[in-house]
């Protein structure tokens, strides 16, 4: 249940459809009464069982004033037309109240399917904003295959488990209460028992409901292994072909698939008893109600005569069919239950980054960016330890350095990707943290070491996240960085389509496309991490060439291995092990004879 009402919440700004599905599911429910209310009077009457009332009866709320007020109207309608123009008259009531039941049947049908499809939408809606919004450190633990399938499998779970089952949740127990109602006060000693009895049969079905989430939660955890497997697979598929992985990789994938499918056929099982079982204990109730109405009709001054007792079980055969929607309404939500709790974890997953209520807007940079006793730690380990660096506004800053020693957190830093463990950053003296997060990273232009193009156009791909960008700015921009001339060779220019991750160029040309994005930004700051590690000989030259007339007068962190591309920048701060260990322009640091001369004679050798 708690997990419904978490579902539920997301329902609200539908509530009038819901309403709506309420009360035509009760106007429903109250003409399928009236159809059986009018059954009595024409088996006692038409067919000679009860004397018609020729004397107006005083009205009551009761069964019996009820009956009694039918049998006059009808006893007068016999005397006045006759039996078979009577029994016409009731066929045509019983007709039209069955027409006007399912009129309002599908009315409440027609306005539940806006809360169920709009409680998906706004699901999905929340789930893709918060992945937007969490930490990269997030992602750095999770399997992106596993975090796909919440989005995807368990979403679907949840529309095809849960929400289908809002409409049994909001009709049935109405259903059941009205129809017991009914039952009542026809005969309250019978629908005694059959409340005793239900509640027993509900007991079975729920203690088989919760085994259902149980199997339900291992099944999502191996369909988000199982994406993984297949979005690991696409992404390596050169390797493992390179490593003729392809006998190994495919006896994993079906050694995992395997696990899913016993976990899956399980699932089926338990939840295909849900029907029969409760069939079969519907119909033992409904067996033991004949038995023991027909007891009570067969003693000595019984009120109840054949013609109810007949329709009692008509009634009662009525209720099965709700009880049993509901036990599967309630099977549904068990096994969707795992899939709620899968969402939830995204959803409720702490937001390491956040804004501050009244954060400072920033829209331009004016004199430097400092890192001031900066300490960075991950899962227990320091990767960065006691940072002091002042970049000023117009200077071009490197960080060289082994792999692993920390160059690539700086950069991340000051965008806020991640927050400082200790310490600050601060632009023009205020700390980032007291800034609005998008006003931080608008003054930023970032060309990462992976390049990360989208299955668009050329065009698209450069303006991301722009907009009313002339096709003249974006010429521009490619044309600074030496992108312009393939770009044109392409089929159709800057309105080709570049495939995933921009498959349909070399790595030389993405970079210069990742490169042009940042140029059309035109932000004051530039950080470039690796931008030159995926070019060729002949590309790193039109490309760097490109950075350097774009760093002129432009602060830049730059992060580079290739020594020979940041020799020409005002400072150098060499890194190791998290620290600043030497720092100075090329021919300070050279003179030194420390790090920095031995990774640049260790790169000379190795050209």
């Amino acid at each position: 249940m708690k997990n419904l009402l978490k579902v539920l919440r997301y329902a609200i700004p539908y509530w009038g459809f819901a309403l709506l599905n309420i009360l035509f599911n009760i106007i429903s429910v109250a003409f399928s009464l009236v159809s059986f209310a009018a059954v009595i009077p024409v088996l006692n009457i038409l067919f000679k069982l009860e004397k018609p009332v020729l004397v107006p009866p005083d009205f009551e709320w009761s069964f019996n004033s009820v009956k009694e007020n039918l049998y006059y109207q009808i006893g007068n309608l016999i005397e006045q037309h006759g039996e078979l123009t009577t029994l016409a008259y009731i066929c045509v009531v019983i007709v039209s109240v069955f027409f006007l039941k399912n009129l309002f049947r599908y009315l409440a049908m027609y306005y539940i399917a806006e809360v169920r499809n709009g409680v998906v939408r706004d699901i999905r809606n929340a789930l893709y904003h918060k992945i937007l919004i969490l930490p990269l450190s997030y992602y750095s633990e999770k399997k992106k295959g596993d975090i796909i399938s919440r989005m995807t499998t368990d979403v679907q779970e949840v529309e095809w488990s849960v929400l289908s089952s809002l409409e049994m949740l909001f009709r049935d127990p109405v259903t059941i209460i009205a129809y017991l109602v009914t039952l009542f006060m026809m005969n309250y000693e019978l629908t005694l028992m059959v409340i005793v009895l239900l509640p027993l049969s509900g007991l079975l079905i729920g203690r088989i409901g919760r085994s259902l989430k149980r199997t339900s939660a291992k099944g999502q955890i191996k369909m988000g292994e199982l994406l993984s497997n297949i979005e690991e697979t696409i992404s390596g598929l050169r390797n493992i072909k390179a490593f003729n992985s392809i006998d190994w990789a495919n006896a994993n994938f079906k050694d995992t698939n395997f696990k899913y499918n016993r976990l899956m056929v399980r699932l089926f099982r338990k939840r295909d008893l849900a029907s029969p079982l409760s069939e079969f204990m519907g119909i033992a109730v409904s067996v033991f109600v004949i038995w023991y109405g027909g007891k009570i009709i067969l003693s000595p001054g019984s009120s109840m005569d054949a013609a109810i007792f007949i329709v009692y079980i008509t009634v009662f055969s009525q209720i099965i069919n709700p009880i049993k929607a509901l036990s599967t309404a309630v099977y549904n939500v068990q096994k969707g239950a795992a899939s709620v709790e899968r969402i939830e974890q995204i959803l409720n997953a702490e937001e390491v980054i956040t804004e501050k209520e009244n954060a400072i807007p920033v829209k331009e940079f004016r004199e430097q960016i400092e890192y001031r006793k900066v300490w960075f730690r991950y899962e227990q380990e320091d990767v960065l330890k006691n940072i002091n660096l002042v970049i000023p506004k117009g200077k071009s800053i490197a960080l060289v350095g082994a792999s692993g020693s920390g160059k690539s957190t700086m950069a991340d830093l000051l965008p806020r990707f991640y927050d400082v463990t200790q310490g600050e950053i601060l632009i023009d003296g205020t700390p980032i943290r007291d800034f609005v997060i998008s006003d931080v990273r608008g003054l930023m232009g970032i060309v990462s070491q992976e390049t990360i193009l989208f299955n668009a156009t050329v065009f698209d791909n450069i303006t991301f996240g722009m907009q009313n960008v002339t096709r003249e700015d974006v010429i521009a921009a490619a044309k600074v960085a030496n992108a312009h001339e393939f770009i044109m060779q392409m089929p159709e220019g800057y309105e080709t389509n570049i495939g995933d991750r921009g498959i349909k160029m070399s790595g030389g040309q993405r970079q210069r496309i990742s490169i042009a994005r940042a140029v059309l930004r035109n932000p004051p700051v530039m950080i470039l991490d690796e931008a030159t590690s995926a070019l060729d000989t002949e590309s790193e030259r039109l490309v760097q060439d490109a950075l350097v007339n774009l760093m002129k007068n432009r602060t830049s962190l730059v992060i580079a291995h290739r020594l020979s591309t940041v020799q020409h920048a005002d400072e150098i701060i060499v890194m190791q092990k998290g620290e600043i260990v030497e720092r100075g322009n090329h021919n300070e640091l050279m003179a030194l004879k420390g790090v920095y001369k031995r990774l640049n004679d260790l790169q000379a050798m190795g050209q």
